[in-house]
């Protein structure tokens, strides 16, 4: 039997990042090179880099920004099912900016056990990614409060419980500046299929104007508000 020491060595986790910051890169880098137990085995800034990434290097956690909107390949929940389809032994942890409970609640829905806010110390990811790779849980503290405010007081405008999944992806993708048919070619719907869930979200959310849309989802946390498209194309009405 080998000493506790040596096992310790000798485990490892092989971890990728993909975040579109080099600062949170710098970042990320700097807080897991001193954990034995973590090796950061590869970076992308995209999903497309991502998705690249992991058919060829193998890892057993990926720490994934929730979004990424340059990537061809997509972010979010369109991102995270893909990673769980094609990957389905490789575990996520989410490293995110988004402080809404809908957003935070569509994660754990999909299985996304491990979230951990950017607004939270760097620190938080190390315990986040040991879960992740035993299949547990871990919130930092500001997603915890979030996810148990949202659990005991579920009222107002907040969509979780209003907007299905698919809708409020939409509208996330909608207020970070693509068209309608942009949307459909990332989600794999049809642009008639996109038109509809926007008009359902506006419906549900008593919201009339594609403008305050836009405002909402900046108001509700769905998109930072410097990445809230200025308005409304001209072919963007339905």
């Amino acid at each position: 039997m080998l000493p506790e020491g040596d096992v310790m060595e000798g485990f490892k986790i092989r971890v990728v990042l993909a975040d579109d910051h080099p600062g949170m890169i710098a970042g990320v880098r700097h807080e897991l090179s001193s954990i034995p137990s973590i090796d950061l085995v590869g970076i992308a800034s995209d999903s497309t880099s991502l998705i690249a990434l992991l058919a060829e290097v193998p890892c057993e956690v990926v720490v994934s920004d929730y979004a990424m909107p340059a990537g061809d390949v997509g972010d979010g929940i369109a991102l995270f099912g893909l990673i769980n389809r094609r990957y389905p032994d490789i575990r996520l942890v989410v490293l995110t900016m988004l402080d809404n409970p809908a957003v935070l609640h569509m994660l754990v829905k999909q299985g996304v056990q491990c979230i951990v806010s950017k607004s939270d110390a760097l620190t938080h990811l190390v315990p986040a990614i040991h879960a992740a790779r035993t299949e547990g849980r871990y919130y930092s503290p500001s997603v915890d409060k979030i996810i148990r405010n949202a659990d005991s007081k579920r009222s107002g405008r907040n969509p979780e419980g209003v907007l299905s999944q698919r809708e409020v992806e939409v509208v996330r993708l909608y207020a970070s500046g693509l068209t309608v048919n942009e949307i459909a070619e990332r989600l794999h719907r049809s642009k008639k299929t996109i038109s509809t869930q926007k008009a359902m979200a506006m419906d549900k959310l008593s919201i009339e104007r594609d403008i305050d849309l836009l405002r909402y989802a900046m108001e509700s946390g769905l998109v930072p508000p410097a990445s809230v498209a200025p308005g409304p194309g001209p072919d963007e009405t339905t």
